[in-house]
């Protein structure tokens, strides 16, 4: 016979807490739960009747016999007719382990090597809305809430059972023509709706057809500075990107050549190259489709805010060059044009590589909510979208021209006034040997949401060129003065205690060295 119930002490130490969230029963039966677990309870042994067990921990039958019924249905005890309530005789010896020991059975199983390259490498996971100079966002202040929640109302009260299932694959087909139409009119993109897929997101357009076009152990072109979200996507899928120098032409095709000329791909934002806001010349645009075409490869052209071009008409998308050679995969969002938290996003690709990238995008469930592609397509299709970007770009001219005054007026001796007339953000060069990094980390603590521009280079590339991207789009414009002040009066200390100064190498991670505060 086995132990009598009263000879094994094991639930003496049970002890309640009145400050624990869970219920006493819920208590007891973690408490019996982890026992099993652990081995501390073995196989076979028989508990105290409920009777006799809720005496002897004061507390009542009615809790005790509930949390043994649970452990019954999970399979941690047994019941026996007539004998009593037992461990269950099935579950396999564990071995007690010490606290010692369990913190040596976790380190045996460390992270992917995918997912520690990975680790601080987002240059937005710092970033703060509130925050002025934050790269990377709109105008939210400015997103037409009272309009989108009517539309999206609309969709709910019409009782849309139909849309509420599964859905076709690319896309809400209303949301798919309504793209292509302002993409045609928009950015000189000739599409149609079945040629477009609609993605979570820019990031997880380029993971669908980073996963669709190459294979574990490809190159692949990354401008050099480049897009750290592209470059994540990158890593996950299991591909070595090559960083590839951008100079004031955009992306330098002949050092791609030298570099990598069998890569598979080439990710580049000709438009409003990210981060230094360069535009694509049209020489160095037909050098890329050329090599495209030589080398069997193809092109993610990622066009995420070039609606906003404030001294000359935005340069037509890459994509529009690519004619029927089916080189250039083209990736836009709604993230810059209205807001990053709705993650919306979509590609147009070759009608021969639409069944491939609609498998690849189901198989990884990048899959958009219904009602925001139903509210999108009413958005879009309705002239609101348009309007909406006309509107933002008076807007943004008056932010970014405050920001060029600030710097003027504010930044002289210490910050380059930046060129760029395209997207929501600036790049301003620094004094030599400053450290961006740790300026923007000094600037953070003071909730300034600057971002080091040495953080965005490829391949532990050593760099003298120090400098930080100030986003105005989402910053009042009488909030740029006083930001800018600070920056100043942080890099003015810095020169004389030498805390925001250090020379040698400021880049020692392998691939891409990306911000980390």
């Amino acid at each position: 016979m086995k132990t009598r119930a009263t000879a094994y002490p094991i639930w003496n130490r049970f002890h309640r807490s009145p400050d624990d969230p869970l219920s006493l029963r819920e208590q007891l039966v973690r408490f019996f739960r982890k026992g099993v677990a652990d081995g501390t309870l073995q196989p076979g042994i028989r508990l105290p009747a409920s009777r006799v067990l809720a005496q002897e921990l004061g507390i009542s039958r009615i809790t005790v016999s509930g949390a043994y019924e649970q452990l019954v249905a999970e399979g941690f005890l047994e019941a026996r007719r007539g004998a009593g309530t037992y461990v269950a005789a099935r579950i396999a010896k564990q071995k007690p382990l010490s606290s010692a020991s369990w913190s040596q059975e976790r380190q045996r199983a460390p992270v992917s090597v995918r997912a520690g390259r990975l680790v601080g490498v987002d240059s937005m996971s710092m970033a703060r809305a509130a925050w002025p100079l934050t790269p990377g966002l709109p105008a939210l202040d400015a997103f037409p809430y009272a309009l989108w929640g009517r539309l999206e109302g609309r969709f709910w009260r019409r009782r849309p059972t139909p849309d509420l299932s599964y859905g076709d694959p690319q896309g809400f087909l209303p949301l798919r023509e309504a793209l292509a139409e302002y993409l045609g009119a928009a950015r000189g993109v000739v599409c149609n709706a079945q040629q477009i897929i609609i993605a979570p997101g820019a990031q997880a357009a380029i993971a669908i057809a980073t996963l669709t076009l190459t294979d574990i152990g490809d190159r692949v072109w990354v401008e050099n500075p480049g897009y750290d979200a592209a470059y994540r996507s990158l890593v996950l899928a299991g591909v070595t990107a090559v960083g590839i120098r951008v100079d004031a032409e955009g992306l330098d095709v002949d050092d791609g050549r030298n570099r990598a000329p069998d890569a598979r791909l080439a990710m580049v934002s000709p438009s409003h190259q990210y981060p230094l806001g360069v535009t694509m010349s049209l020489a160095r645009r037909l050098a890329l489709l050329q090599w495209a075409n030589e080398a069997n490869a193809f092109i993610l052209e990622d066009d995420y805010d070039s609606e906003f071009r404030y001294e000359c008409a935005p340069a037509p998308a890459l994509k529009a060059l690519d004619g029927d050679n089916g080189s250039v995969i083209y990736i836009g969002t709604l993230s810059k044009l209205l807001a990053p938290g709705l993650r919306l996003g979509f590609l147009v690709a070759p009608d021969d590589l639409i069944d491939a990238l609609c498998a690849v995008r189901n198989g990884t469930d990048h899959r958009v909510p219904m009602p925001l592609q139903a509210t999108a397509a009413d958005f879009i299709g309705n002239g609101h979208l348009g309007a909406h970007i006309r509107r933002s770009k008076v807007l943004y001219a008056e932010r970014r021209a405050a920001l060029l005054s600030a710097i003027n007026s504010e930044g002289s001796g210490w910050l380059t006034m930046p060129t760029a007339s395209t997207g929501l953000h600036m790049v301003t060069e620094l004094p030599d040997c400053c450290n961006d990094q740790a300026l923007a980390a000094a600037a953070r603590m003071r909730q300034i949401g600057v971002t080091p521009l040495s953080g965005y280079f490829v391949n532990a590339f050593r760099t003298q060129r120090q400098g930080l991207l100030m986003g105005f789009g989402n910053t009042r414009a009488e909030s740029m003065k006083g930001a800018i002040r600070t920056l100043c009066r942080l890099i003015e200390a810095g020169s004389k205690s030498s805390s925001i100064y250090s020379g040698g190498d400021r880049s020692n991670n392998e691939s891409l060295t990306m911000t980390s505060y």
